[in-house]
């Protein structure tokens, strides 16, 4: 069964109704100046009322190994994402799970994955962060490649229309949405979000 990973949790209604959705994962944003950013004293209360075999994965951006260290330890983090030009030394040295995002545009982006010794590869559009509005999808044949290559989270434009569809062509290990089940940057919408879960779990 496809993972599902809900990103941009920015409160507790929402952590619980993605896990009451049947979430596998829930992303809290680290990354300062970007939309859906909290800070640890924000997330981590959050984080500690999840109910058990709910991912918390914390979502970093070029921040120092100390930083995200401190940061996962404090809130209690399951799982650490890289969303920067972090190399593969830099994300070595970790006792969580890792994460590596890679902004997909074409497959030469596709010959980064063997570098990096990592748990997953999210695949990401090329796109700057999003504020509410929808991102658009990579190509997902093109994802398909990957998932052939490791482990791969797919992610960009996919919303509860399309994330049965994208599934069935890239045959991803799991799913990613922010943008495409809210109701407006940082606030999910109830039922975009439970009909996201339910067409990506039917896969």
């Amino acid at each position: 069964m496809t993972k599902v990973k809900v990103c941009g949790i920015t409160n507790l209604g929402d952590a619980l109704l993605a896990a009451e959705a049947g979430a596998d994962a829930l992303g809290f944003i680290f990354v300062e100046g970007t939309p859906r950013f909290l800070t640890p004293a924000q997330a981590g209360p959050i984080i500690r009322a999840l109910p058990p075999f709910v991912t918390a994965v914390g979502v970093f951006w070029n921040h120092p190994q100390g930083h995200v260290k401190a940061v996962a330890e404090s809130c209690g983090l399951g799982a650490l994402q890289f969303h920067g030009d972090e190399s593969p030394e830099e994300l070595l040295g970790y006792a969580l799970p890792v994460i590596k995002t890679l902004k997909v545009a074409g497959a030469a982006d596709l010959a980064r994955m063997g570098a990096y010794r990592v748990g997953a590869f999210l695949l990401d559009s090329p796109e700057r962060w999003s504020e509410g509005q929808a991102r658009p999808p990579i190509p997902w044949p093109l994802a398909r490649e990957a998932a052939a290559r490791g482990r791969v989270l797919l992610s960009a434009g996919l919303t509860p229309a399309n994330v049965a569809e994208a599934i069935e062509i890239a045959r991803p290990w799991g799913v990613d949405v922010n943008s495409g089940v809210e109701a407006g940057p940082g606030k999910k919408d109830p039922v975009k979000l439970r009909e996201f879960v339910l067409a990506a779990k039917r896969r």
